[in-house]
């Protein structure tokens, strides 16, 4: 099977290298520097219309969106590693439904966070009614996280999966925007464990 990974530093596609380096799967990387603006020029916007990273090209197949990406990752390579439940059981659902939280329901709030409070973001579209409301949506969010890991060790148990590197990834990357994990013990106890494996600390450090 031949997989190029287009991908660039500190960007949505570091989730989708942490993956890959966890499961250890044989890939080319194509690195851009996204302000050179090469995620736009036609010959990868054949691949990408929405011209952005992450993308895989599988056997000259292109697969777009980080959570298909690592979802697709999961089922082909990381079940039979043990990083992924296999097909029948019934943990694919939680291994689906949470990597979809992490993405849509936890990201929709961290975006509404960003847009409306960010340094990176003018000032103009500032909105602090919304920020705090996104800030309360996001503890809420972060409540149901905690009183999951309550329940176990990990997202799917009491072992270690790609699930948690997906949900840690972007739970993570929330941290860096301004939504603190400090109130929540276990989701900061958990977030730290997961961050100092190899496969998502080195591109974290990177």
């Amino acid at each position: 099977m031949s997989i190029v990974f287009y991908t660039a530093p500190r960007s949505s596609a570091s989730p989708v290298a942490s993956a890959l380096a966890e499961l250890n799967v044989p890939h080319e990387a194509v690195t851009f520097e996204l302000a050179a603006g090469k995620q736009k020029e036609p010959e990868f916007l054949a691949l990408n219309p929405n011209g952005k990273v992450p993308t895989l090209v599988v056997d000259g197949t292109p697969l777009f969106e980080a959570l298909a990406i690592l979802t697709w990752l999961g089922e082909r390579f990381g079940a039979e590693r043990g990083l992924w439940p296999r097909a029948g059981d019934p943990r694919r659902l939680a291994a689906v439904s949470w990597c979809t939280w992490s993405y849509v329901t936890y990201v929709g709030s961290l975006s509404s966070l960003f847009y409306s409070s960010s340094d990176y973001v003018s000032r103009e579209l500032h909105n602090p009614a919304l920020a705090a409301l996104a800030r309360k949506q996001l503890e809420a969010h972060l409540r149901i996280l905690d009183e999951r890991l309550g329940q176990q060790r990990y997202m799917l148990g009491a072992d270690y999966s790609l699930v948690d590197l997906v949900v840690a990834s972007v739970v993570g990357y929330g941290v860096s925007l301004g939504m603190p994990v400090d109130g929540f013990a276990r989701v900061q106890t958990w977030l730290a464990e997961i961050q100092r494996r190899p496969a998502l600390a080195s591109v974290l450090q990177s």
